[in-house]
């Protein structure tokens, strides 16, 4: 089946993120990844870990046979992230300390997740996907 995506930013995000949640008891998955911001002059992140990590993650998701889900949540340019009020560092749910962060989002909760330094690992991409 398609993987299904959504693309938020830190204003649109509680909007979305309703949407999302109430679509969530349709799809066999449901993830969301917290990512940088692209910079506009290179149309990159300016997260060297994103860069690596997106791939590895649309391969996986894309290849999955179940509906799965996928909310992109975009963090803000660098400034923007390294403030330690972010507000998805200071969120009692999401808890970020770095991105990427990949997060299995099951009962309305977090059943799990992949900081920034694994994100990038299919393994650990597989695992997640299996709720392990």
């Amino acid at each position: 089946m398609p993987l299904k995506m959504l693309d938020a930013t830190v204003s649109s995000f509680d909007a979305v993120f309703d949407n999302f949640k109430s679509e969530a008891p349709n799809n066999k998955a449901n993830l969301i990844l917290f990512l940088a911001d692209k910079d506009p002059s290179t149309s990159l992140s300016w997260c060297p870990d994103c860069v690596r990590a997106e791939p590895v993650i649309y391969k996986k998701l894309e290849a999955a046979s179940d509906d799965v889900a996928l909310l992109r949540a975009y963090v803000g340019d660098r400034p923007t992230w390294r403030n330690l009020q972010h507000p998805w560092r200071v969120d009692a749910t999401f808890k970020l300390t770095g991105v990427p962060t990949l997060i299995l989002w099951e009962n309305d909760a977090v059943k799990g997740r992949l900081e920034d330094h694994e994100a990038h690992l299919e393994h650990k991409i597989d695992a997640l996907l299996a709720g392990k």
